[in-house]
């Protein structure tokens, strides 16, 4: 338990200080980061709390759960939404909620997404890093539809000359 633990602040602290991978976190670490937020809602004060809603957020965006990546991305939209949070606060919100959708395979909302990180902070490493993340999958993912077509159009076209060719022996 202490080494997941010891990753995790690992992973936190790439995050803060502008590590360029996207890390990944599991289960043991969203328990955690749960049961903090449980503890400081018994009487801890609003920024304690709010540190450990972050954190929570952090690390279900991180998660390798489907399922925790899109509860991570509704607390971080609930949270902007009511949001009385300074403009960092808002931009490390956005920057969770890009990695969020980035995760959960919405490649398009998660760029527009980073891209308001970077017009409040445009040499920021971590949201740099996530954009070229976002858009080397874009580009990945449209070599492998272009693949999928070019083979269509080739079985199509395959099909059709042997069409032909069987009506041209006839």
């Amino acid at each position: 338990m202490e080494a997941k633990i010891g990753k995790f602040f690992e992973s936190v602290g790439d995050f803060f200080t502008g590590g360029d991978q996207i890390p990944w976190c599991d289960s043991d670490i969203v328990a955690g980061c749960e049961r903090e937020v449980a503890d400081a809602e018994k009487g801890s004060s609003d920024e304690l709390k709010s540190e450990c809603i972050m954190r929570l957020s952090w690390a279900l965006v991180h998660s390798k759960r489907a399922e925790d990546v899109q509860r991570g991305i509704a607390m971080l939209e609930a949270s902007l939404a009511g949001s009385g949070s300074s403009p960092l606060q808002v931009r490390e919100k956005l920057y969770l909620l890009a990695v969020g959708y980035y995760r959960s395979g919405d490649y398009s909302r998660s760029r527009e997404l980073v891209e308001r990180c970077l017009e409040v902070a445009p040499d920021w490493r971590q949201a740099l890093s996530l954009k070229k993340a976002i858009e080397d999958k874009i580009k990945k993912d449209g070599a492998i539809g272009i693949g999928i077509a070019a083979t269509v159009v080739g079985v199509l076209a395959g099909g059709i000359a042997a069409a032909v060719a069987t009506a041209r022996k006839k």
